[in-house]
C-alpha cells in the first residue's frame, strides 16, 4: 500500500479562490461534526438521484467516508441544516500495473453538484482542485468511474479501462467448458463479503487497472447494505480447487421471469484467481437449475466466457467505458509498467492544466522495462494530449485506433511501434465502481 494519505492534503488554493469569488466556501469536511457529516451524506445521495438515506444507511456509509478526504462546497451564509451544494471525495489507492506491481492512484468519487447551482464552474473547481492536490502530493495518476462520459475528457481523463456487459441465453449457449477438480459451497452473506475481498485482493495485481475494494464495497456486493433493495435476494458460492483452497467466489441474485417459474441469474461479482476457478464459476451460473438467462457487468473484454459454451451466439457482449485514468507524472507512470516490445520514441504531451505537459523520450529495452527522460528541446515523433496518453498507457486501446480517430499525430512506423510496445496482457480491467 502507498504511504500517501489524501486526508493530509489541504484544499487547492486556486479552486478555493475561484469559488470564494462566487461567495462559495470550499473546504474539507470535519468528520467530528456529526451534523455536517449527515448533511454531506444526504447531499451526495440526492446528487446521485437516490432516496433520502435511513439512519442505518448513514451509519453504514460512515466507514468509507472516514478513510477519505471529503470536500464540500457551501453557500455563504450556510443553511441551517449545514448541507453542501456540491461534494467530492478522494483517497490514494494502489493501481495495479501488471506482473504483481502497482503505483499510487488518486481515486476520485462522490462528485455531485446541486441542480440549484449548475453552470457556475463548481464541478470544474472541484475536479481541477483534486488534480492539482494530487500532483502536489506526489501521486502520479488519478482515476474515477463516471455516470456521464462526456464530462471528464476536458480535465485530461481518458476512457482507459473498457469493460464488457454479458447476457447469456443459457438454453442456446449450452456448456462446453472443461471439467474441474473442485467443489462448490454456499456461504452466508457475511462470509461472502469477506471472501470476495480476500480473493479479489490476491488476484488483482495480475491485471493492469484493478484497485483494492474496501469493507463497505464487499458488504454491499454481498447484500449487507441497508439501502440495497435486492439484499434479501443475494446468494453466494465459493469454489475450492483440488487442494481445498478457495480460488473463486460468486455473488448473485435470482429473479423469476414473467411468472414462468424460469429464472434470470444476475452476477453481482465473480472474482477468481485462476483460470480454472473462472471457468468453474461460469459453469455453476450457466448450468444452474431453472435459469434461462445469466447477466453480468464489468467483465474483462478478454473474458473466456464465449469460449466456454457450445454456441457462442448465445452470448451477447457489449463493451462500454468504465475506468477513466489521468496521468499526472509522465515519467513515473510510463516507467511503472512492463512493455511488450522495445521502443525508442520522443513523445510530446499536451496538457491544458500544465500538469503533465512536456516532451519525453520513452525508451523500452528488450526486457520490457522503460526509462523516461525529459527532452524539452527535442523534435517529437509522437504528439498527443494527456487524456490520449492515459488511454494508451493502459493498453486496452491501440495506438492505431487512437491515430485513426485523430487522437495521435505520428508516422506509420511510430504508430506500429507503439502498438507493439503498449499491448497489455491480460486485458486491462476495473471490476468495481468507486
Amino acid at each position: 500500500m502507498t504511504s500517501i494519505d489524501s486526508r493530509d492534503t489541504p484544499v487547492d488554493p486556486t479552486s478555493a479562490e475561484r469559488l470564494a469569488a462566487q461567495s462559495l466556501s470550499y473546504r474539507v469536511l470535519d468528520l467530528d461534526d456529526a451534523v455536517r457529516v449527515e448533511g454531506f451524506q444526504r447531499t451526495m445521495s440526492r446528487g446521485f438521484l437516490g432516496p433520502e438515506p435511513s439512519a442505518e444507511a448513514l451509519t453504514f456509509g460512515r466507514s468509507a467516508m472516514e478513510a477519505r478526504r471529503n470536500i464540500g462546497v457551501y453557500d455563504a451564509p450556510e443553511s441551517a441544516e449545514a448541507r453542501p451544494v456540491a461534494t467530492i471525495d478522494s483517497w490514494v489507492t494502489p493501481l495495479a500495473v501488471g506482473r504483481g506491481t502497482h503505483i499510487p492512484m488518486w481515486a476520485i468519487s462522490g462528485v455531485t453538484v446541486a441542480a440549484t447551482h449548475r453552470r457556475r464552474g463548481i464541478a470544474r473547481a472541484l475536479l481541477e482542485g483534486e488534480l492539482r492536490a494530487a500532483a502536489g502530493a506526489g501521486v502520479p495518476i488519478a482515476g474515477l468511474t463516471v455516470s456521464e462520459a462526456t464530462i471528464y475528457g476536458r480535465y485530461g481523463f481518458g476512457s482507459a479501462l473498457p469493460m464488457s456487459h454479458v447476457a447469456v441465453d443459457t438454453r442456446r449457449a449450452g456448456w462446453a467448458g472443461p471439467s474441474t477438480e473442485g467443489t462448490f459451497e454456499y456461504v452466508d452473506r457475511e462470509m461472502l463479503a469477506a471472501e470476495l475481498g480476500e480473493v479479489h485482493e490476491r488476484a488483482r495485481l495480475g491485471r493492469l487497472g484493478l484497485i483494492p475494494g474496501w469493507d463497505a464495497r464487499w458488504k454491499g456486493m454481498a447484500g449487507l447494505s441497508p439501502s440495497d433493495t435486492e439484499r434479501d435476494q443475494v446468494r453466494g458460492v465459493r469454489f475450492r480447487d483440488g487442494s481445498g483452497a478457495v480460488r473463486g467466489v460468486l455473488a448473485f441474485t435470482l429473479s423469476e421471469r414473467n411468472g414462468s417459474f424460469r429464472f434470470a441469474l444476475n452476477v453481482r461479482l465473480l472474482v477468481a484467481e485462476t483460470a480454472e476457478a473462472t471457468a468453474a464459476l461460469w459453469g455453476f451460473a450457466l448450468q444452474h437449475d431453472l435459469v434461462d438467462e445469466v447477466t453480468a457487468d464489468l467483465r474483462p473484454v478478454d473474458d473466456p466466457l464465449p469460449w466456454l459454451v457450445r454456441d457462442p451466439r448465445g452470448v451477447t457482449q457489449t463493451v462500454h467505458d468504465h475506468g477513466w485514468l489521468r496521468i499526472l507524472d509522465v515519467r513515473a507512470v510510463l516507467e511503472s509498467r512492463t512493455y511488450s516490445a522495445p521502443l525508442d520514441l520522443v513523445i510530446r504531451v499536451n496538457d491544458r492544466l500544465g500538469i503533465a505537459e512536456g516532451v519525453w523520450r520513452l525508451r523500452v529495452d528488450g526486457s520490457g522495462r522503460a526509462a523516461v527522460e525529459n527532452v524539452a528541446d527535442a523534435a517529437s515523433d509522437v504528439d498527443l494530449d494527456v487524456a490520449t496518453l492515459s488511454v494508451l498507457f493502459a493498453g486496452a486501446v491501440s495506438a492505431s485506433t487512437l491515430s485513426a480517430a485523430g487522437r495521435i499525430a505520428a508516422g506509420v512506423t511510430a504508430i506500429e511501434s507503439l502498438d507493439r510496445a503498449f499491448a497489455s496482457f491480460p486485458a486491462p480491467a476495473l471490476d468495481i465502481w468507486y
